[in-house]
């Protein structure tokens, strides 16, 4: 609504500081409005090393400035579905196939744009007088639950070990849970992740990580969010896409001070964040283009053929309609 108020004051003595008043107030009334057409989200991540630039984003004002007031809120994978369907939250992060978990069972969501790729960052840690994954028939393996990107990731590399899940005991850890506990002494193996992998890394006493995402490229990650979400807010979805992407821009231009940011929300200092992002690569703009030009689908196809195969969906959702790639354009 456009309006004009004229006053007529003094502008000598004490009206000149009423003068001053009205502009000021007349000044915040009109900055109000546009405080107010922030939109609010919800997303809900976990402390995986990948996600971090949704954090510096927040952290750094780039949501802000791009209108979004956005929350993020830690939730662990198994039960950031239930996040979403509740409605607590609108988007969140995760690995390509457990978004195929979720429109399954009947959590409707759509990814939006990539986040990273593994490059060692997440393993499998076992015990130093294992020799190979095909050892650990029979044997104690720590991973969150099914349904999870550890879980998957397990049945992953048994599956190219000639294992499956069947093969083993699965005790249901959460990442951070299931280093602590592998380096302690319990369980024959352990499926995680950085930060939580590098703890492993330094116990070289206590086992080894026999494999990673290098050995097997199976782990990346994207941003999604409802059908709801992003059909009431297309500005707004465009706006976290763009944000995400002036995150990683900003770590090449202050790593330093973007890992102290990043690290500081895991409990790391600058320097430890930095040697754990070196196990995985952020995907820019021009990287999420080709992403999802061909190989999104073909991984898609085969995660979603494992999953079935190992009891986590009893049918395979159209993977066209579980992405929208019109937010990295």
């Amino acid at each position: 609504m456009n309006f004009e108020v004229k006053i007529s004051v003094s502008t000598t003595g004490k009206n000149m500081k009423i003068k001053q008043t009205i502009i000021v107030a007349a000044a915040l009334a009109m900055a109000s409005p546009a405080l107010a057409q922030e939109t609010k989200v919800g997303i809900g991540i976990s402390g995986w090393t990948g996600f971090a630039p949704l954090t510096l984003a927040k952290e750094s004002g780039i949501f802000k400035k791009n209108g979004l007031d956005v929350t993020i809120k830690k939730i662990p994978q198994k039960d950031r579905h239930l996040a979403i369907a509740s409605g607590d939250i609108q988007c969140a992060a995760t690995t390509v196939e457990t978004w195929v978990v979720w429109n399954a069972n009947g959590v409707a969501t759509k990814q939006i744009f990539q986040l990273d790729k593994s490059y060692g960052a997440d393993g499998m840690a076992v015990r130093n007088d294992v020799a190979s994954i095909k050892d650990l028939k029979g044997k104690t393996v720590a991973a969150s639950a099914p349904g999870t990107a550890p879980y998957f990731t397990l049945a992953w590399f048994l599956k190219k070990n000639g294992l499956t899940v069947k093969d083993v005991t699965v005790v249901n850890l959460e990442p951070a849970a299931a280093a602590q506990a592998f380096v302690a002494g319990q369980n024959d193996a352990a499926m995680t992740y950085e930060p939580y992998l590098s703890t492993v890394r330094a116990a070289p006493d206590k086992g080894k990580i026999i494999a990673t995402t290098l050995d097997y490229p199976m782990i990346m990650d994207t941003f999604g969010c409802t059908p709801k979400f992003l059909t009431d807010n297309p500005k707004a979805a465009k706006a976290l896409a763009d944000s995400y992407f002036e995150a990683v821009e900003l770590i090449s231009k202050d790593q330093a001070k973007s890992y102290e940011i990043m690290g500081a929300d895991v409990r790391q200092s600058g320097e430890q964040f930095g040697n754990s992002a070196k196990f995985l690569r952020w995907q820019d703009k021009a990287a999420n283009q080709k992403f999802f030009a061909g190989e999104f689908q073909a991984f898609s196809k085969e995660a979603a053929d494992l999953l079935l195969e190992i009891g986590i969906i009893k049918s395979i959702p159209k993977i066209e309609d579980i992405v929208d790639t019109s937010y990295i354009k």
